[in-house]
This record gives C-alpha cells, structure tokens and sequence, in this order.
C-alpha cells in the first residue's frame, strides 16, 4: 500500500516502458527517409566526412574519459564508419566493431586500409542479432556504446555487454531530445498533420539497468549537433529531403522553420542546436560501490 494515499502502487516495469516509446518513435516513421539508409555507401561517406568534424570533440572527450592502455580489448558497439574505432584503434590492442549497415562497414574497412590500421575486425550484424560465443571472442576489457542504444528489448542487450565485458561497460546516451530530434517533433504535425514521439532517454535506461542490479555511475555532458552546407539551396534540399517535403505549403512551413536557426560562417552555412547526452557506466568487479571517475 502506497504510504500516504493507502492506494497500492505497481512498479513500473522499465524494460517495457523502453520497449514501448521506441515502438511509438517508430510508428512516428510515416516516410522514408533514404538518408539513413546505412547500407546504401554513399550515406555512409557523407555521414563519415561530416563526424571527422563535427563530432571531434565529443570523440576526444569520450577517449579521454576511458581507462584504456596498449594492452586494452575494445567492443564498440554501432561503430558506424569508425567514428570512434579509428581514433581509439593506436591507443589499445584490437577493437571489434559491431555494426549492421553494409555502407558503413565498407567505409569503415575502407578508412583502416588506407590508414594503414590493422587491429579493427568488423562484424556487420544488429547487437540483437549476436551470438557471443560464435560472433565474438570476448571477455574485452571495455565494452563501448556510443549513441546507438536503439534496441528495443534494452534490458537483454544491456545484460550481453555486461557478459562480454571482464571490466568495464561505457554508454553513451541522449538526457533530453538532440536538437535533430527537436526538429522532427516540431515541424512533423504541421508537415504531416500528425506527431512524432521521441524515443526513450537516459533516465529510462537507467532505471532498466537498476532493476537490473546494475548500478550505474552517471555524467552530464553537453552535446552539440552542426549541418553544415555550401549554400542555401543545399540547405533547403538537405531538409527538404529530410523531412518529406514534397508541396508548396509544406516548403513555406519548414523554410519559415530554419530561416532563424540559420547563420553564415565563412562559405558556409550552418543550423545547430545543443542538448545533453550521459555517460553511463559501470565497473564489474565492483557493482553496487562508489567509482572513481573515468
């Protein structure tokens, strides 16, 4: 019985209310948008040239928040074009790379030929997908993922990485909604006429991990998303693309959207916005104590 009320209380079940808001960010999914096809390599090139800038220094901190030595076994988990397993790859022994998108894993053995790097092993499968005695040759000292938590039963996913790992587990995740994300919620009813539901965050994540038993050090970090372009008409065709524009209403309805986010630099043409992203993470030999930061 609830303490003061004298009404009963059931918890909540944190894995199924996971479940459920990325079954409602998904529904939000009305129209394709072909520039997330990451087995497609263009899309896959576009998106590796634009994060060797634009997420430099997120990649930096997070690097520099890892206690890694030569002799360090990396799981990095959505690796993207290697975003992260590039930069990390001369600091440790190996990195395994998981990561479904045909595009991406192109581009990404694509970037260790031609920097000469041969300690990345790439494995292009969903982390839902994984079957860790065959698919992997763990334990591996830190498992790492990097925004890319979009699994729908988290709680299983979440207790293979803690199985995989014989030290640490980093994860990096959204606090509020990315500034991309912000974007789809406001301009979808007034495009679409309908809503777009933003997926789960971090505080979910972490009360999945809780009744889990896994209890976790949290860290508040800010996170800045940039498009940038040569021009306006690039600008305009990128978003218009982005958000299935494909009437003249609708082009009034997002131009008036991004004319005040827009602003020059130099050549270049930029919309950003700023959030909060957390890294969650957890040491196994020590659950349930006080960590010293990483």
């Amino acid at each position: 019985m609830h303490p003061v009320s004298g009404t009963s209380c059931t918890p909540v079940d944190w894995n199924e209310r996971w479940k459920a808001l990325q079954r409602l960010q998904e529904s939000s999914k009305h129209f394709e948008d072909s520039s997330h096809n990451w087995n497609d390599p263009e899309n896959a090139k576009r998106y590796a040239a634009n994060s060797q800038s634009q997420y430099d220094d997120r990649v930096k901190t997070t690097i520099a928040g890892l206690d890694i030595t030569k002799d360090t076994r990396v799981l990095d988990i959505g690796a993207g074009p290697g975003t992260l397993a590039i930069p990390l790859a001369p600091l440790v022994q190996e990195i395994t790379a998981i990561e479904p998108g045909a595009g991406m894993v192109s581009v990404l053995t694509e970037q260790c030929r031609a920097r000469g790097i041969s300690n990345i092993s790439c494995v292009q499968k969903r982390w839902e997908d994984i079957d860790p005695d065959r698919d992997l040759k763990g334990p591996y000292d830190i498992v790492i993922a990097s925004l890319s938590l979009t699994m729908e039963d988290i709680r299983a996913a979440l207790l293979t990485m803690d199985a995989v790992s014989r030290k640490y587990v980093c994860l990096y995740w959204f606090v509020d909604m990315p500034f991309w994300e912000r974007m789809y919620v406001d301009l979808w009813k007034p495009l679409h006429g309908s809503t777009y539901y933003p997926g789960p965050k971090a505080d979910c994540l972490f009360e999945v991990l809780y009744q889990a038993e896994i209890y976790a050090n949290v860290k508040m970090m800010p996170l800045q998303k940039e498009y940038r372009f040569l021009s306006l008409e690039e600008v305009t065709a990128f978003f218009r693309h982005r958000f299935s524009v494909t009437t003249g209403e609708q082009e009034r309805v997002l131009d008036d959207y991004l004319a005040p986010l827009i602003r020059q630099e130099g050549k270049e043409v930029i919309i950003s916005g700023d959030s909060t992203y957390a890294k969650i993470w957890w040491k196994k030999e020590t659950q349930g104590k006080s960590l010293p930061s990483l």
